[in-house]
């Protein structure tokens, strides 16, 4: 597998002076570990000593303040470390970029866009075989074509023609989620086991289809309030989802399966959820065999609203502490043939996987063998062993609103 290569321009968002973008570096050394950084003027800052967590820094009403303002350590320009992360990955000796989430659980909402939920449709009625996913497709299109866009998850109008299909024998539990009343969110990844840019994501060695997922993933605190917005690809196995819906966690869950990044972009004046609502979402694949594909999401398609789909994952029936991110689901579902005739898309070793937002940058990633890729080892016991013996771990900080109207942030205290 060729080593990748990732450049700023290609990491930053197109207004990147302006955005307000928060993530977390690993440091090697005794002393060092994970760190939460904000990026200013090209430059990683080092700001673990106001939110020692990026679930801690989220959680605070004054964090655009943090992000912007609070004195934080130099660590060197983004080129610099995107530059040691492809090229030693996530190796604990040596300097690299980190997904940009710890404590918070990954969650994801899938069957969000109709051309997805056709795909996944196929995937069951050929269970999990892709060479008969062709013939399937376009049998299930001259039936109930590719209109239900227009359908309202959960009305009137959905539970009438959830009848017809039934009727027709089409009527499936993607269908469920996908015009039904209920969303389906599922657990992608446990805190602290995605992976950021520049470093490869992990398919099971079990799986021969499968496919990148690219997404816009929501920032939301414990009270269920959406602060920010990043990228993530949610690695997908088609066969082993489509064999059995009840494998959903074999198929998403695996070593190096979830990307998220390259920062969270935090929501200010200048970017707000209505910017995320329109927002296009980009997909292109290089393989090292020649192979590439293109394809794009919009989010303006998506069939539940952000908010209603983190209404569907925490409220009064599920709390999460440390706050959620939320993959949002994607329309894309790539089915140009790789190989065989009718054999669809499947990933290869070593394929180049760049997805991106204009006004959220650029998540890059290899795609290698979960199996064969850098074991998960750094987890919660961990990150808090860690934390307290770097003296990061202590009373939870002053916010700005509670200070004096005469003291600046830079007078915040630092946790002992």
């Amino acid at each position: 597998m060729s080593m990748l290569h990732v450049s700023s321009e290609e990491t930053l968002p197109e207004d990147a002076a302006g955005a307000t973008l928060v993530g977390r570096a690993w440091l090697p050394g005794v002393e060092g570990g994970p760190c939460v950084v904000a990026l200013r003027d090209g430059q990683l800052h080092d700001i673990t000593a106001h939110a020692p967590t990026t679930a801690a820094l989220l959680a605070r009403p004054d964090r655009l303040d943090v992000a912007r303002r609070a004195p934080g350590t130099p660590l060197g320009t983004l080129a610099d470390w995107l530059r040691s992360t492809c090229e030693h990955g996530p190796d604990p000796a040596r300097r690299h970029l980190l997904a940009p989430c710890d404590l918070q659980v990954v969650k994801a909402a899938g069957v969000t866009f109709v051309a997805s939920m056709l795909e996944r449709v196929i995937e069951e009625q050929a269970r999990g075989d892709a060479s008969r996913a062709h013939a399937i497709r376009e049998s299930m299109t001259a039936v109930i074509g590719s209109n239900l866009a227009a359908v309202k998850p959960g009305s009137p109008e959905a539970r009438e023609l959830k009848g017809v299909l039934a009727a027709q024998g089409l009527w499936s539990q993607y269908l469920e989620v996908g015009i039904g009343p209920d969303a389906e969110v599922f657990t992608k990844a446990t805190p602290l086991s995605s992976v950021g840019t520049g470093v490869p994501v992990g398919l099971h060695p079990g799986s021969d289809w499968n496919n990148p997922e690219p997404e816009v993933v929501l920032a939301v605190t414990a009270d269920g309030e959406i602060v920010g917005a990043s990228l993530g690809n949610d690695v997908n196995l088609r066969d082993f989802e489509g064999r059995s819906a009840l494998l959903l966690g074999k198929a998403k869950d695996n070593n190096a399966s979830c990307a998220i990044g390259p920062f969270i972009r935090l929501f200010d004046a200048e970017f707000t959820l209505a910017d995320v609502e329109q927002a296009v979402v980009t997909l292109e694949v290089r393989g090292e065999d020649g192979f590439t594909l293109a394809g794009s999401s919009s989010m303006a398609r998506i069939s539940r609203s952000p908010a209603e789909m983190v209404g569907h994952a925490m409220g009064a029936h599920h709390q999460y502490p440390d706050g959620i991110l939320l993959f949002c689901g994607t329309m894309f579902a790539p089915t140009d043939d790789r190989g065989a005739p009718g054999a669809g898309f499947t990933h290869h070793d070593g394929d180049r996987v760049a997805i991106r937002s204009a006004r959220l940058g650029g998540l890059v990633n290899s795609v290698g063998r979960s199996d064969r890729l850098s074991p998960w080892r750094f987890g919660i016991g961990a990150l808090m062993g860690n934390l307290a013996a770097r003296g990061l771990l202590g009373p939870a900080p002053v916010t700005t609103a509670e200070l004096p109207h005469d003291l600046s942030l830079a007078t915040l205290p630092r946790h002992a």
